[in-house]
């Protein structure tokens, strides 16, 4: 005899009734707001750029899930109302080996898929790599073994030089940016390939010896839409150090970038010599810019020491 329908009408509800509830407890258990569910694990970005990347990411695994969705049904669908009963001898399945449309749909809609995929994918990629023809500030970035260099090339200081910033093996070189201007970065190595990587841009590039002997783009722009200090890496490896060449970007609304940049162009009377980023950033302090905002300092990655008797690589 068969199972009566009351009782299969019973054990599909108790099915589902599970799954409801292992759904809740997932969702409990994370302990995650709406927006973070949504970026499925996607960092927060500080630019737009980074959130064009973020949507994209999101919808492509939303469509991934619909098709998991849909094979997991029929999986448990088949599973579930199509196994052996015992004691019962089961006729054969109708078969559909030569059921052209069939076939036709398992082939048409995976390519249609696809190229959806591949649409949307070129349509991000050439937002996130557009490039504005007069950017609001241009910032040069030189890669060595094993520390940055970065140069206003539009900002001279009193002594005739562009505004400058060198990294040291005791000091960890600060970008200072300005917040919701755009921002072109031009990117060159003078010994082997660095990689420009700043985790919460979500993107990064190589930086190459001779760009345009190797036929690169070694520039790219984006927008830093809040304030705060980001840690920035090499991440392409370059050398014994490379795990200690880190930089830090320090994002500032425009009006202090302005005042930064005022006092990077004039000259420290006790060096002689045109305002470091620390001492500039350090003056901001004393007229009232947030401590850690303006920490003359960075804040997000210290230097590596090459002390052999301290305990740790890093301070």
């Amino acid at each position: 005899m068969g199972v009566p329908v009351r009782t299969r009408g019973t054990r599909r509800g108790r099915a589902g009734k599970l799954a409801a509830l292992a759904a809740l407890v997932a969702l409990t258990v994370t302990g995650c707001s709406g927006e973070e569910i949504l970026r499925f694990g996607w960092p927060d970005g500080v630019t737009p750029e980074a959130d064009k990347m973020r949507t994209f990411w999101t919808w492509s695994v939303v469509a991934a899930l619909v098709v998991g969705v849909i094979v997991w049904g029929l999986i448990f669908w088949t599973v579930a109302f199509h196994r052996k009963k015992k004691g019962k001898t089961e006729p054969l399945p109708r078969q559909f080996q030569y059921n052209v449309p069939l076939e036709l749909f398992v082939v048409v809609l995976p390519v249609v898929m696809v190229c959806v995929l591949f649409f949307f994918t070129t349509v991000t990629e050439q937002s996130v790599l557009a490039k504005e023809d007069d950017p609001d500030i241009v910032v040069d970035v030189t890669g060595f073994q094993w520390n940055w260099e970065f140069t206003y090339p539009d900002t001279t200081a009193q002594n005739g030089q562009p505004v400058t910033t060198v990294g040291s093996s005791s000091e960890i070189p600060l970008l200072v940016l300005p917040t919701d201007r755009k921002i072109q970065y031009n990117l060159v190595s003078t010994d082997v390939i660095h990689s420009f990587w700043v985790p919460e841009f979500h993107f990064k590039r190589d930086v190459m010896p001779h760009p345009d002997k190797n036929n690169q783009d070694n520039s790219f722009q984006n927008t830093i839409d809040r304030e705060g200090a980001f840690v920035g890496r090499c991440a392409e490896l370059c050398g014994t150090y490379h795990a200690m060449m880190n930089f830090e970007i320090r994002a500032l609304s425009p009006d202090k970038f302005d005042r930064y940049l005022e006092l990077r162009t004039q000259i420290n009377p006790q060096t002689g010599q045109p305002n470091t980023a620390a001492e500039a950033l350090s003056v901001m302090q004393g007229e009232g810019c947030d401590e850690k905002l303006c920490s003359p300092v960075a804040t997000t990655t210290s230097p590596f020491t090459t002390d052999r008797t301290a305990r740790t690589a890093s301070g």
